[in-house]
């Protein structure tokens, strides 16, 4: 029994799993083997190449591209026009589908409009990474990215707010008032 939707003119190869309540809109193509968690939104346009991982919760915005090699973890957030590459130095004419590397975006990270993300550096959780930023390194948890190549500017926090933190390391997320910690370039959440 079918327990997600999919518009009419979305195309989903055999062997697929997809979770409850995910919706998958048109003209959308989902290719075999790969798995979709519950309550995801595919967006228009969007191409998921076999073996993909989504989590719950993952947010597809139009056009996206997301090529075998990807794992999305839960909450992850995928802007509008945003792709992943799996190989570093494609050619038409070598085929190379023994190197395809693996990219991660770990739980709550939010990837751009137009963003780029080269194969083989994993987004940390809650990271942001800046519209049309090229991602080309590791993205720390909470680190807020942009730019070509991505630089870090900042922290954020899980409610995507920028942290500022204070002469003790600590920050206070304006709407969650959650506390945050910065400790030897790297940031956790106390509360």
């Amino acid at each position: 029994m079918k327990n997600f939707f999919a518009h009419e003119t979305a195309v989903i190869d055999a062997d697929c799993s997809i979770g409850k309540d995910t919706k998958i809109w048109h003209f959308s193509h989902i290719m075999s083997n790969c798995s979709i968690g519950e309550k995801c939104n595919i967006g228009q346009n969007v191409v998921i190449a076999p073996q993909v991982k989504l989590g719950r919760n993952v947010k597809v915005q139009n056009n996206v591209s997301i090529y075998t090699g990807v794992t999305c973890e839960d909450d992850v957030f995928l802007g509008p026009s945003m792709v992943f590459t799996n190989i570093i130095n494609p050619r038409s004419a070598i085929l190379r589908r023994d190197q395809y590397q693996q990219t991660i975006v770990k739980k709550g990270a939010s990837i751009g409009a137009n963003a780029t993300i080269i194969c083989g550096n994993n987004i940390g959780e809650y990271a942001m990474v800046g519209a049309g930023s090229v991602i080309t390194k590791e993205v720390l948890p909470y680190a807020l990215v942009v730019g070509n190549p991505a630089k870090q500017i900042g922290w954020v926090s899980e409610y995507g707010h920028r942290l500022n933190f204070d002469e003790n390391g600590e920050a206070i997320c304006p709407e969650s008032k959650d506390t945050y910690q910065l400790k030897n370039a790297f940031v956790s959440k106390i509360n």
